[in-house]
Formats: structure tokens, sequence, C-alpha cells
């Protein structure tokens, strides 16, 4: 079990993307010079575990904003770019919806105390009274909706974090300890 982690964890490392392959994007380009320090590029425990808190938190942003947040996110914490970026990719057309629920389920129970009552269904909006059929919806939901997302946002940043570090330390020790058994 042992060795195919290890191939498993060299593996990941071989196609994390470099610094010059991440910055060749036109995306990416324009913020080359603010991660030229090592820290951003170096993998220990401590790096590992803030990157994919960072990114689980991110992950939840709309859209096309995750990896843009997660960027800056990381510019501010220090913390090891590819893998924040990476991580945010567990948010996908499949996973999207059940996480939003989740998140709107969360932040009506802590406004409301309702867990599980009611289900936001999208209306029939027609053109006529699209701005106000919108806005009705809005203020209904989205209150929830604002509150749940940054809380399960920190939720599944911070069981990111304690996996991706007690999970390093159990390979570590396991590492360790079949080392020196030979």
């Amino acid at each position: 079990m042992h060795s195919r982690v290890a191939k498993w964890l060299q593996h990941i490392r071989q196609k994390m993307p470099t610094q010059a392959s991440l910055f060749a994007s036109p995306w990416f380009k324009p913020f080359a010079r603010w991660f030229d320090r090592p820290y951003f590029w170096q993998l220990n425990r401590e790096r590992a575990a803030s990157a994919v808190a960072v990114g689980m938190f991110c992950g939840l942003m709309p859209g096309p904003t995750q990896m843009l947040t997660a960027l800056i996110v990381a510019y501010v914490v220090r913390t090891h770019l590819p893998l924040a970026l990476l991580t945010t990719l567990y948010t996908n057309p499949l996973t999207y919806v059940p996480l939003y629920y989740c998140a709107y389920q969360l932040g009506a129970g802590l406004m409301y105390g309702q867990w599980g009552q009611e289900i936001p269904v999208l209306p029939d909006f027609t053109m006529d009274h699209l701005g106000a059929e919108l806005w009705q919806w809005l203020t209904r939901f989205g209150k929830p909706l604002l509150l749940g997302v940054p809380v399960l946002g920190i939720i599944l940043a911070i069981l990111g974090y304690i996996l991706v570090w007690s999970g390093w330390q159990w390979f570590v020790c396991r590492h360790t300890n079949t080392s020196s058994q030979k």
C-alpha cells in the first residue's frame, strides 16, 4: 500500500504545473511578477494544508472567479499556488448544484432555524416581470445563500486543512516506520 501511495504522490507532483507553465497562460501572466517567491512553489505539509484550505474556500466562489480568488488569497497567505488553484476544481457542473443547495440549507438553518424546510426552485421568469420576480426570488433565497456559501466554504477549508495535515503526518509516520523496519 505504501508504495502505491508514494507512486501516486510522485505522479501528482509531476503533473503539477510549473511556475513557467502556469504564467504562460494569458489569464495568469499579469500576476507573474508577484509570484516569483519560492514559497509559492515549495510544497511542504504546512503549505499543502493551507493551499487545500484556500482552494476549498475559494472553490465556492461564483463561476469564473474561483481561480482568481484563489490566486489572490494564496498570495495573501503565502501558500503553494498550484495546489490552491488545483483544489478549486472540486466544484464543477456536477457538484455545483448540490454544494449550493447545501450552502442554502446551512444559511437558512443559521438565519431562520429552518433546517431542510424549503427547496429554492427558480420561478418561471417572464420578460414582463423579470426584474420583480428575480428581486423577489433573491430576497427570499439570496440571504440564506449569501450566508451559507462562506460558512460552507469555511467548514470545507477547515476539513481540508485537517485532512491534509493529518494525512501528511500519517504518511510520514508510516514511511518512517516502514523504513526503520527494513
